[in-house]
């Protein structure tokens, strides 16, 4: 029996899940998905989350999170034709600023797709947006709450 790699995590890393579909566009010329597709996924995982736990546009308030950071560790190949899903951990939660962990796991739970195949680590700091100098601000209360449930 081998030692799993405790650097590549389990599906047990994360609290809450949501699935996307593959395209035939997201592959790329080698035919696994293209590295820009894993960003968007990623992006999408956080921001997905936050509009469906606030139930608001959070595009339209008043304190908005920028990206202040995104990268993706890469363990194996995904592609279209199979969906990928997407678990979503929250790190840390700071006074202006958000560290989330986004899992893509592709296959099956029982098998291959047991381990990422890739996780994305994404920076949110909140900015005022109704000043045009966009100072930092507190993370704000309706968004602490919907990303407090996801600390691990």
């Amino acid at each position: 029996m081998t030692t799993p790699d405790r650097t590549r995590p389990d599906r047990s890393a994360y609290r809450v899940w949501r699935t996307a579909t593959t395209r035939w566009s997201d592959d790329d010329v080698y035919g696994h998905l293209n590295n820009a597709r894993y960003f968007d996924l990623i992006d999408t995982a956080v921001n997905a989350h936050l509009h469906d736990a606030t139930g608001t546009d959070i595009r339209r308030l008043p304190q908005i999170g920028v990206v202040a950071e995104v990268s993706c560790r890469y363990f194996a190949e995904m592609g279209y034709p199979r969906p990928i899903e997407l678990g979503l951990a929250v790190e840390r939660i700071g006074t202006s600023s958000v560290v989330y962990r986004v899992g893509l796991f592709q296959g099956d739970p029982e098998g291959e797709g047991a381990l990422a195949s890739a996780e994305g680590r994404f920076v949110h700091v909140y900015v005022d947006d109704t000043d045009p100098a966009r100072p930092t601000t507190p993370v704000p209360e309706l968004i602490r709450a919907a990303v407090a449930p996801l600390v691990v």
